[in-house]
């Protein structure tokens, strides 16, 4: 398995860090951004259709938890499962930049932050 290494290319759309993911460093997923067989993901449908690197340029939702393609049921149930806050892996985006993030999610070994 690849170590976990500090790349803002692997930062997904929704704000997590694809760097830290098992599948990613097994080499079984090109990662979120590479991804482009996941039409399936709104937020990378969106962002795509936007220009955005990831959910972090919008400004339509300051709070990403307003969006309701960033904040459905179904993230939320995966939130709540895996125990990840993707919203605060936005808000980390635009204090810290794709790179501080991805520097931040590197130095803890994750691929979002905790709940």
């Amino acid at each position: 398995m690849q170590p976990v290494r500090v790349d803002a290319r692997l930062v997904a759309c929704c704000g997590l860090y694809c760097g830290a993911c098992r599948a990613f460093r097994r080499g079984r997923c090109p990662g979120c951004r590479e991804n482009t067989r996941a039409t399936w993901c709104k937020l990378r449908t969106c962002c795509v259709r936007q220009q955005y690197s990831s959910c972090a340029e919008c400004v339509e939702h300051p709070d990403p938890r307003t969006c309701r393609r960033f904040n459905n049921l179904i993230s939320q149930l995966f939130g709540l499962v895996f125990r990840s806050d993707r919203a605060a892996c936005i808000l980390q985006i635009r204090r810290l930049g794709l790179l501080g993030h991805a520097e931040t999610m590197t130095a803890l070994q994750r691929h979002s932050l905790r709940r």
